[in-house]
């Protein structure tokens, strides 16, 4: 049943990126949505492979966000079987979808807590972090939803 859900998930996720539904719904006429402004904070540590990441995402407004969703991308492929929280689901072999859900302007919305598994033992993966649906909004500062960094395989905590 869980394997039914994460299937479900992904394939409504991936729907909704491959139509196209990252910052612009409009209406119909091609205007633009309301205007938000998503962000993801957080931390990222790894030893011997594992990857553990914490991320929590916020809205700076002026708008509410029906629904959003971010794209964690690794730079090196994870393993098969992967246990992630619910609302994510594996979208190819190196990327992960979280559905962030609604969040209010000026929102702060749940940490998304995962650890996942690279193949592999690398010295050094580059996790990116990016928003691939933000529910017709219109994101204007895309500096802070799209986060870059570099974790060593050393067990230190790397923050963004």
């Amino acid at each position: 049943m869980r394997g039914l859900r994460v299937r479900a998930v992904a394939g409504a996720v991936v729907a909704m990126v491959m139509s196209g539904g990252t910052a612009v719904a409009g209406d119909g006429a091609g205007a633009p949505g309301p205007e938000a402004d998503l962000a993801y904070h957080g931390a990222a540590s790894m030893a011997g492979g594992l990857v553990d990441v914490r991320f929590t995402p916020r809205n700076h407004g002026p708008a509410a966000v029906p629904d959003a969703t971010v794209r964690l991308q690794w730079s090196e492929p994870l393993v098969n079987e992967q246990t992630l929280p619910a609302g994510c689901a594996r979208s190819a072999e190196r990327v992960v979808l979280c559905r962030v859900g609604a969040l209010a302007a000026d929102g702060i919305g749940e940490r998304v807590t995962m650890r996942v598994r690279l193949r592999g033992a690398p010295a050094e993966v580059l996790l990116e972090i990016d928003t691939v649906w933000n529910g017709g909004t219109v994101d204007r500062n895309r500096e802070n939803d799209r986060q870059r960094v570099l974790v060593l395989d050393s067990g230190d905590q790397y923050y963004f």
